[in-house]
């Protein structure tokens, strides 16, 4: 349809310009002594026209040869700038699909373009790392050295590679780095928090572990664990004597010290330290807030010495506790262990055999087994205590 407009449009132009050049009568003289042209108008004006034709032409003839030189090294540059996005992308797409050898070819091709060699640089490193070949790592990472626009994204790369790469004190070195230039974003914690994870530094992860719970950036499972794993090793130092744990105990925060794991981890350490009062304090905290049964094996552990009023305060307590557990074998074997040591022999009998009836692990009725022979070997009968002492030994195997 177009066409057809432009066939008509060129017709009526055409025909305008005839019927315009018949009634045209006029004429052009060009005199040149002796020479003289008469010329008519129309032709003149063809001439004309064609004379311009011709200068427009060479011209730009003129024009494209002298900017011809130009115009390939633009066409070069253009062409490289595409190869150089395309070994880019396929970069990044080869990177994603796990084919690390085919990214880091690629991640070549598209470092040819400076504008994309920081970039192509970052994408190199991340393909040889996954390679295992810390040595190429090691050189794309060098040429992301000069570029300012591109500090942030390499000191990130650096820190996840080196955590990747089980070495803390680079990770922890690029982590400094990014901490001085002011970036404290949650990704960079995350990667910090796992870097002072792998150099032991605990009191940093638990420091981490908090910042990223007040921004919901951690899951709480993993929060839990991390901590747990935190006070494990600062309680559980064998370096520790009872004065430098009692100080360490003191500056966890009230609502870690009452979690199940961390407390029962705190009252075996400060009963390893012969601070049993101390232990004791901690387990019936905990088990005010949450019942488990390692912080009631910890309570048991950190028993009074026999005859004083602290072990029979623990009997009348873990009595409280039974009658609102009644079932518990683990509370049981506990209130029989103590009233054992405070020669209470009908109730730690009694306590004793409750909890053999409802124990279900080998490890506590093997327990039982063993605190009920001791029990008869102190009554002195031993016919009942070998028995206990061989249905121990057949529960330890």
């Amino acid at each position: 349809m177009r066409l057809l407009l432009w066939l008509v449009a060129l017709m009526a132009l055409a025909i305008g310009i005839a019927v315009t050049a018949r009634f045209n009568p006029g004429n052009v003289v060009l005199f040149y002594p002796p020479h003289r042209i008469d010329l008519s108008l129309n032709f003149f004006i063809l001439l004309e026209v064609l004379l311009f034709a011709l200068v427009y032409a060479l011209v730009r003839t003129f024009n494209a040869t002298v900017s011809m030189p130009a115009r390939v090294a633009a066409y070069r540059q253009r062409k490289r700038e595409r190869d150089s996005n395309k070994g880019l992308r396929d970069a990044l797409k080869a990177l994603f699909e796990g084919r690390f050898g085919h990214a880091e070819k690629a991640a070549a091709r598209a470092a040819e373009l400076p504008d994309n060699a920081g970039l192509a640089a970052l994408i190199g490193a991340r393909a040889a790392h996954r390679m295992r070949e810390p040595a190429r790592r090691d050189n794309w990472l060098a040429g992301v050295n000069g570029d300012a626009s591109l500090k942030t994204a390499r000191l990130m790369t650096l820190t996840e590679l080196m955590v990747d790469d089980h070495q803390p004190e680079a990770a922890l070195d690029a982590v400094a780095e990014l901490n001085a230039s002011g970036i404290r974003h949650i990704y960079a914690l995350q990667w910090s928090m796992r870097a002072h994870q792998q150099a032991k530094n605990w009191p940093e992860v638990l420091r981490l572990v908090r910042s990223l719970d007040k921004h919901k950036a951690l899951h709480p499972a993993l929060s839990k664990r991390l901590r747990e794993l935190a006070y494990d090793a600062l309680l559980c130092d064998s370096a520790h004597d009872a004065e430098s744990i009692a100080r360490v105990w003191a500056t966890v925060p009230t609502a870690d010290r009452v979690k199940p794991y961390i407390a029962a981890r705190a009252a075996g350490a400060l009963n390893g330290r012969g601070l049993h009062g101390e232990a004791r304090h901690t387990a019936e905290e905990a088990l005010a807030v949450e019942w488990d049964d390692r912080v009631v094996r910890a309570y048991r552990d950190a028993a009074a010495p026999a005859g004083t009023p602290e072990l029979l305060a623990q009997i009348e307590k873990c009595e409280q506790w039974l009658r609102q557990r009644p079932n518990d074998a683990e509370l049981a074997l506990t209130l029989g262990a103590l009233c054992l040591k405070q020669k209470l022999w009908g109730k730690a009998q009694r306590y004793l055999e409750q909890a053999l009836s409802d124990a279900t692990a080998p490890a506590m009725v093997r327990e039982c087994h063993l605190k009920l022979a001791q029990l008869h070997e102190a009554l002195g009968q031993h016919e009942q205590a070998a028995k206990h002492y061989r249905q121990s030994a057949i529960t330890q195997k």
